[in-house]
């Protein structure tokens, strides 16, 4: 039975206090020093958990058991030894809020205890607009549960946050895109095969289905007169179309280029690691995803027909997604991890170039995004949530329709760069006009508020009463500076005006999230006289990431000094008391 020793922490027990300590019996022995309540991060040391080894079998340890009583309130059941108590690390986990489990490695066993569960990531030397943005090389927004898929039709995830329907998010679109760049900066450089360009004029490795099925190479004389493809077969799905076979299970990213000039599909035939075939049916059509037993479907669109089509899919995604339409996620876990890809088919009468499979083609994701904000970006230079937001039902609501200035600003940041890498002023142009929301008062539908009256704040949710959102709030700033630093004329000085004063109330506000042992989500405890909504560890550490990112643009010690701090909350270390 686990055990675990905490001596740096005192609870009262009844009406006497004893000192508890956590403990994993037979397996380890910790030395503590008590400093303003600072939890250090003591290591093990090898030759510790050697000396408890040898001495496993000498039934040093005399306990009895004794029953511990929780601020007159609880009850639990623990061992006495000596002077020291020992408490079910079950119940310190959650009257604590800490974290601990057994690790196996260099042929021990240790207890390994954490305060947070999350992780600050290293301070970049630099920032820059065209850089890594902040730590987002670690996301895999595809992968998030609240991903339903990756739409056929833009290639960006649906969200079924707040919503099981599914809605565009453009701040998942957003951090989508951005993850993206990250990788293709911070990764190695993709593995690539490519199964078809027509330039070789050899299509012997596709296999015809029938007889009247047709494949043969052209002069794609629309564009640049190479060389391409024309496919010509039955578009029924029970046909098993032109096939190039494979057995491929490190390679997972298939692009290519499609025009299918009657109605067709794209199939990704799957070997799953019980030996039977699962396809993925890519189809003209408006679906968004729909399994029906080992045929999955997604919807390049009603209107693709006859158009060229760039096609990116994370093959092993979509899979995912298809099966925890109708698997747990240990199921959909294991069938994954043993899938790969056996074949690639085409039906109907079409084109097609570039047909190759990858290990990652990050910029076609990140373009994907930006090419989507482009596209829906509205008259008032917004992306609007399409559905109801709750913070707090009945007193802090948002429907349908709203803006969010971290929407907003991460828009920005992956505009900024598209623009950057390509060069194509439409990015730009998308990045300026996004600014014109910022200028909108909440109450109005737009993001701007004030606290107190004086300090400019953009707000993540618009509410009213405000929300003061932390996190959403810098992100904000971090857009407004990426394109202060790359925009000229009038879309650089609009872009510095909001960016200056939104730093300004920053520098008035941050301590206002600081909670003397971890930091606020909001300041609703404030706007709605009732308890503060404290930060999960998750966005803890991301107030601490992008604190780290703003010292590295702006010098004032107020950023790193608040960083440190809030760091040492992470390892149990309260603030200072009277």
């Amino acid at each position: 039975m686990a055990r675990v020793s905490i001596k740096s922490a005192i609870i009262s027990l009844g009406i006497f206090s004893m000192m508890v300590t956590v403990y994993q019996w037979g397996s380890c022995d910790i030395g503590h020093r008590d400093d303003n309540f600072y939890r250090e991060n003591v290591g093990f040391q090898p030759r510790v958990a050697q000396s408890f080894k040898e001495n496993s079998n000498k039934n040093t340890l005399k306990y009895k058991e004794i029953e511990c009583v929780i601020n007159g309130e609880d009850s639990q059941k623990c061992r006495r030894e000596a002077k020291e108590v020992y408490m079910p690390f079950s119940f310190i986990q959650k009257y604590f809020e800490v974290y601990g489990s057994i690790e196996s490695y260099d042929g021990y066993e240790r207890f390994e205890f954490q305060h947070s569960y999350s992780k600050v990531h290293p301070i970049p030397e630099e920032y820059s607009p065209g850089g890594i943005f902040m730590s987002f090389e670690f996301y895999n927004v595809e992968e998030r549960n609240r991903v339903k898929c990756l739409t056929g039709q833009y290639g960006v995830p649906m969200s079924t946050q707040w919503t099981s329907s599914g809605h565009y998010y453009p701040i998942q679109i957003a951090q989508f895109g951005l993850s993206h760049y990250s990788k293709h900066l911070a990764g190695p450089k993709p593995k690539v095969q490519v199964l078809e360009d027509g330039e070789s004029g050899d299509t012997s490795e596709w296999l015809l289905p029938d007889r009247r099925s047709q494949l043969a190479v052209k002069t794609d004389v629309d564009f640049t007169d190479n060389s391409i493809i024309e496919f010509d077969t039955s578009e029924n799905l029970k046909n098993p179309g032109i096939t190039i076979s494979m057995d491929e299970k490190k390679l997972t990213t298939l692009s290519l280029d499609i025009k299918f000039i009657s109605n067709g599909s794209l199939t990704v035939l799957l070997r799953t690691g019980d030996g039977n075939l699962f396809r993925i049916h890519y189809v003209l059509g408006d679906t968004l995803i729909y399994l029906q037993k080992r045929d999955l479907y997604y919807g390049l669109g009603s209107k693709a027909r006859g158009k060229w089509l760039h096609i990116t899919r994370m093959v092993m995604v979509d899979f995912q997604k298809g099966l925890a339409l109708s698997m747990s996620k240990s199921k959909v876990a294991k069938f994954k991890r043993n899938a790969r890809i056996a074949a690639i088919c085409l039906r109907g009468h079409g084109l097609v170039d570039n047909v190759t499979l990858s290990s990652a083609a990050h910029l076609e994701h990140f373009f994907d995004a930006a090419n989507y904000l482009v596209n829906q970006q509205d008259d008032q230079g917004g992306w609007p949530i399409m559905v109801q937001r709750k913070l707090v039902p009945a007193v802090l609501e948002l429907d349908a329709g709203w803006y969010s200035a971290m929407g907003q600003g991460q828009s920005i940041s992956l505009l900024v760069r598209a623009y950057i890498v390509s060069k194509d002023q439409k990015y730009l142009d998308a990045a300026e006009r996004a600014l014109d929301v910022f200028e909108i008062k909440s109450g109005d539908g737009g993001v701007l508020t004030k606290f107190a009256g004086v300090y400019d704040w953009y707000e993540e949710y618009p509410t009213t009463p405000s929300s003061y959102v932390l996190n959403g709030f810098i992100y904000s700033l971090l857009g407004l500076y990426d394109l202060k630093e790359v925009a000229s004329g009038k879309g650089a000085a609009h872009a510095t005006r909001l960016f200056d004063v939104g730093m300004k109330t920053l520098k008035n506000m941050l301590l206002m999230f600081d909670s003397g042992s971890g930091t606020f989500y909001d300041l609703r405890h404030l706007t709605l006289g009732g308890a503060p909504n404290r930060a999960r560890w998750d966005y803890h550490t991301v107030h601490i990431n992008q604190l780290n990112l703003l010292s590295l643009i702006d010098n004032d010690p107020l950023f790193t000094t608040t960083a440190k701090r809030w760091t040492d909350y992470m390892k149990g270390k309260l603030s200072p008391h009277n």
